[in-house]
């Protein structure tokens, strides 16, 4: 199992057997993630064709875990499930990749979706491969805004889908990006 562990949260990067539970039996995704999974779920903008696209991504692409979705669990004495988020397929050949998240409602303003992202970037860019990271929004999504901006994106215009608004972080805004190594 592919996770990634932050002050507050482990991030498990959905396989297709995970993907699969999600859709179909909430009680073997729990157990597998190891974490309840809240009535309230999926989070906002997600849904059943969300996690359909999931399935057809990981049967297509063997090699695509961790380049979908991440559940984001908070640590505690009841491990829970509190958003999802990640990428929408492998990095492209110009380099980059596209991130996304998103939280329960009642989970919200809580941090998470800032810890989860800068966990997510830190994985991408320690990729190669991976030379520049975008996510979109709209702009009426202050909050999600505001994580772009914490995890150091920058706004550069109209998003690729209709009303979204476009960031980016760039790998020589990375932390060490200037550095020599050896």
């Amino acid at each position: 199992m592919l996770t990634l562990v932050t002050e507050r949260l482990t991030l498990v990067a959905a396989t297709l057997e995970m993907a699969r539970a999600e859709l179909l039996d909430r009680q073997r995704l729990a157990q597998m993630i190891e974490a309840e999974v809240p009535d309230s779920w999926p989070p906002p903008l997600n849904d059943a064709n969300t996690m359909r696209w999931t399935i057809e991504f990981l049967e297509t692409h063997a090699d695509g875990v961790g380049w979908g979705p991440w559940y984001f669990v908070a640590r505690g004495a009841r491990n829970a499930l509190v958003g999802v988020g990640g990428f929408t397929g492998l990095p492209r050949g110009d380099g980059t990749v596209e991130a996304g998240y998103s939280v329960l409602e009642a989970q919200q303003r809580s941090g998470f979706a800032t810890e989860a992202v800068r966990a997510l970037v830190d994985w991408a860019f320690d990729h190669r491969a991976v030379t520049r990271i975008v996510g979109q929004t709209l702009p009426e999504l202050t909050p999600s805004i505001r994580v772009l901006e914490k995890c150091g994106f920058r706004f550069v215009g109209p998003g690729y889908e209709d009303g979204a608004i476009l960031y980016e972080r760039l790998r020589s805004q990375a932390p060490g990006a200037t550095r020599k190594r050896a």
